[in-house]
């Protein structure tokens, strides 16, 4: 019994030794996978709530947004998989790297740009990004 105790203490003083992520960087996953979230439940109207104003002016309705994102992202309308990878700033924005792979097996690298609105991310433009190995 009193091994069981000191293994327990070991094991939430490890737990609690090791950060979640926070900051910045959960934020900003957390932003672009409640989008994807919202795509998932065609929910075009909480997605269009993730772009940030630049998107909503160009676009100006979220059914204009959805044809957007039918038409030219499909992998991000229906992903199967999503990875995130390298976060770097590149001036007032984020740069946040994507990997999808989309419902036929295919992988898509795309590069998500977000900027800080009153606190909150926002997606200010996704990039796709050709994959080395891949000609045009």
């Amino acid at each position: 019994m009193r091994q069981f105790f000191f293994v327990l203490i070991a094991v939430i003083g490890l737990a609690q030794a090791v950060p979640a992520q926070s900051g910045p960087e959960a934020e900003i996953e957390n932003t672009i996978q409640s989008q994807l979230d919202a795509f998932l439940a065609d929910d075009f109207v909480a997605a269009f709530d993730y772009a940030a104003p630049n998107i909503q002016g160009m676009f100006r309705t979220p059914q204009n947004f959805e044809m957007m994102v039918k038409r030219g992202y499909p992998m991000v309308w229906r992903p199967d998989e999503v990875t995130f990878g390298e976060l770097r700033a590149d001036g007032a924005e984020m740069a946040q790297r994507v990997i999808i792979r989309d419902q036929d097996g295919d992988t898509h690298v795309l590069e998500y740009r977000l900027v800080d609105q009153g606190g909150m991310w926002r997606i200010s433009g996704v990039q796709i990004l050709p994959q080395p190995g891949v000609a045009a």
